[in-house]
């Protein structure tokens, strides 16, 4: 019967760690259409979602310090516990680039809009492509899903330095653009960084599941 129960609690910490993921998700694609299309009522919409993502966060840390006290899981349970502590600060950070996002947009909505040769959507769809397969890995317990996310992240690593490159060469060509330029800057890397984040939380699914760590490999790897 404890056994039931224990696994009962895991159950509801992972219920509430996925509606907090799916939280994330939305609030990372309603940040790039509000900056994308000017929505000043999405912007408002992001502040609101992510102050549910910080209660939600406070909640999950509990539910999984509390599982860590009582039961003092082993093996796999153990993994799962540790990797939503985790994931759970992975998934807060998310919510924290999106406002940044949204708080670039409402700056720029002070000023003439200016067309800029980069493709934001573009980058914003990634990322939100990374945290969704990120989520279903964790959902499905399927490391390869995983294992998809790491690939994707040099591929968002390469759409950030090209924005930041193109950006500084328009903005020697045209001064004029220099608001616009540094807040795409700053935004790509926003959404570079939640990139990481969603690549993260894979890192922290294929723990759970396989028991290896994967972090910092490649990392390793280009040092050698």
């Amino acid at each position: 019967m404890p056994r039931i129960h224990f696994h009962q609690q895991l159950a509801a910490l992972k219920d509430k760690l996925l509606a907090m993921a799916a939280l994330a998700h939305q609030v990372l694609e309603y940040s790039v259409t509000a900056y994308v299309k000017g929505d000043m009522s999405l912007c408002a919409h992001v502040l609101e979602i992510e102050a549910a993502i910080n209660a939600a966060e406070r909640e999950v840390d509990e539910m999984a310090y509390e599982l860590l006290s009582r039961e003092q899981p082993m093996a796999i349970d153990l993994r799962f516990i540790l990797s939503v502590i985790k994931i759970n600060g992975d998934l807060e950070r998310i919510g924290d680039q999106s406002v940044n996002i949204a708080q670039r947009a409402r700056t720029l909505d002070k000023l003439p809009r200016v067309s800029l040769p980069v493709d934001i959507v573009r980058m914003g769809e990634h990322a939100g492509k990374m945290t969704q397969l990120a989520i279903q890995a964790l959902v499905e317990g399927d490391a390869a899903i995983a294992d998809q996310v790491l690939a994707m992240d040099d591929e968002m690593d390469l759409m950030n330095r090209e924005v930041q490159d193109v950006m500084v060469e328009l903005m020697q060509e045209k001064p004029e653009t220099t608001d616009y330029a540094l807040n795409a800057i700053i935004i790509a890397r926003n959404l570079e960084r939640s990139g990481d984040h969603a690549t993260n939380i894979a890192e922290d699914v294929i723990f759970w599941v396989r028991g290896s760590d994967v972090r910092h490999k490649f990392a390793l790897a280009d040092a050698d």
